[in-house]
């Protein structure tokens, strides 16, 4: 969507907006998400036209450049018994893309990539992704890794990056540059970015990394320094709010799903067979629901969203059982998040034990149910047989190479963050809203939840296909 160039500014969009063409309608209702911008506290920066102007691959492209009144709507569901445009105003943001002037002299860049966190398919492809677009569209020839997170800024060397030296590093999982949680110093970090030169950074990591970005980016601010600051979310969980999913997380379905025909195929072959598989989710059972439908050999699906319990009329031991009894088998799956209220807790001091990030060190709920699923069984029907298998395939689903799919949707974001940084923008994350790319102000993102809604279509196709009761939410 385009928005008239004085719309787009009186909706708190880009001052910079060019004339209006004529023959534009302004469209009303949109109140565009302002996006940070090095000339909100360096007013006097000079522009350059964009050096893809003399690149043979782009230049003849007509409406190649992104103009500060394209605009990507947060909402594109309407109910028309309201009228069309409904009532607004309706949340917008910029459409992520090439300026035609930049804020950059390429040959003064000094970028540095950083990742942090846990490890996601599709890290090292980002990483090359910047690095070539960086080189090969911009000209930029000082590009450095920071080894080993948000303490690798001030605790060690950068490495130099070129096209080169990344060429093959998406074929790899993980990430060549390392990755840590943790050892995140404001003060540090920012005068190691500021003495080693860096003009341009970019941040991949999930949400704790994001806060810690809207730290780094809000002090980099305060000391009016010349560096653009963009964000690529990174969680293999798929709880980033706002944007369509995450990067990696279609692989790590497609990587569940083999632990789930795994299950699939020892419980078939056993008398009351049960398989058990665990995947990741701490707070939102996204890669557990997916996988579900993919599969249709789930029986039944356990997320923290929805509250489960044991025993009883409506439980999963009664569901189960009547599984057993119909079908001689049963694959149960289950976030890793959910059932942290049922689990008991051999420390009484309730004191919730917290990572290097932060986050709480949940139980085991795969181990804790695997037990729970004997017991019930040894108690209910001590002479007949029973075996459960259990499979956590925690590590393998985040630690492959990202898939073609992720392949390319990692390319998007690396180049969308390359032409944001390049234009000026800063404390900004890319991503794709309703299809298309955006910036989006990280403060925003760093807030922003995404947890599986249990009244909506998707959950209820889970159901339908598991039969499993909803645990008496009704």
């Amino acid at each position: 969507m385009a928005l008239s160039p004085n719309d787009a500014a009186g909706a708190g969009g880009d001052r910079r907006a060019p004339a209006a063409e004529e023959g534009h309608r302004p469209i009303q209702n949109i109140r565009l998400q302002r996006l940070p911008h090095l000339t909100d506290y360096l007013p006097d920066l000079q522009t350059q036209t964009n050096p893809l102007d003399k690149n043979p691959f782009f230049h003849p492209i007509t409406e190649f450049y992104i103009t500060p009144s394209d605009v990507i709507l947060r909402h594109i569901l309407h109910d028309l018994s309201e009228g069309f445009p409904s009532p607004g105003p309706h949340l917008a943001y910029n459409r992520a893309g090439p300026r035609k002037q930049i804020y950059f002299e390429p040959g003064h860049v000094r970028a540095g990539i950083v990742t942090c966190g846990g490890l996601c398919p599709g890290m090292n492809t980002v990483i090359r992704e910047l690095v070539v677009g960086l080189w090969e569209l911009y000209g930029v020839r000082e590009i450095f890794g920071v080894r080993a997170g948000y303490r690798g800024f001030y605790s060690g060397e950068p490495v130099e990056l070129n096209p080169k030296l990344v060429h093959g590093w998406h074929r790899n999982g993980g990430t060549v540059l390392e990755t840590s949680r943790g050892g995140f110093d404001l003060d540090k970090i920012v005068n190691a970015i500021e003495n080693r030169g860096f003009n341009q950074l970019y941040i991949i990591g999930g949400d704790g990394t994001m806060r810690g970005m809207v730290e780094i980016f809000n002090e980099i601010k305060r000391r009016k320094l010349n560096i653009a600051v963009a964000g690529i979310p990174k969680t293999v969980d798929n709880d980033v709010g706002i944007i369509d999913k995450s990067f990696g997380f279609q692989t790590a379905v497609e990587m569940a799903q083999q632990a789930i025909n795994a299950a699939h195929t020892e419980a078939e072959s056993a008398v009351n067979g049960i398989g058990l598989v665990k995947l990741m989710g701490r707070s939102t059972g996204h890669i557990a629901l997916h996988a579900t439908l993919s599969s249709r050999d789930v029986d039944c699906c356990l997320i923290p969203e929805n509250d489960f319990y044991l025993e009883g009329k409506g439980g999963l031991f009664e569901y189960l059982d009547k599984r057993l009894k119909d079908n001689g088998h049963a694959v149960v799956v289950v976030a890793e998040g959910a059932g942290q209220d049922i689990i008991p807790k051999s420390d009484q001091s309730h004191v919730v034990e917290k990572d290097e990030s932060g986050n709480p060190v949940f139980l085991d709920v795969g181990g804790w149910l695997k037990s729970e699923l004997k017991k019930w069984w040894d108690r209910d029907h001590p002479k007949e047989l029973f075996t459960v298998k259990y499979i956590d395939p925690t590590y393998m689903i985040r630690a492959v190479p990202a898939n073609a799919t992720d392949n390319l949707y990692c390319t998007l974001l690396a180049h969308s963050a390359i032409h944001g940084a390049m234009a000026g923008y800063t404390g900004f994350v890319c991503g794709p809203i309703n299809g298309n790319y955006a910036y989006i102000p990280v403060e925003e993102v760093a807030r922003a939840k995404n947890p599986v809604n249990t009244r909506d279509h998707k959950w209820a196709w889970v159901r339908s296909i598991t039969n499993q009761p909803d645990f008496g939410r009704g």
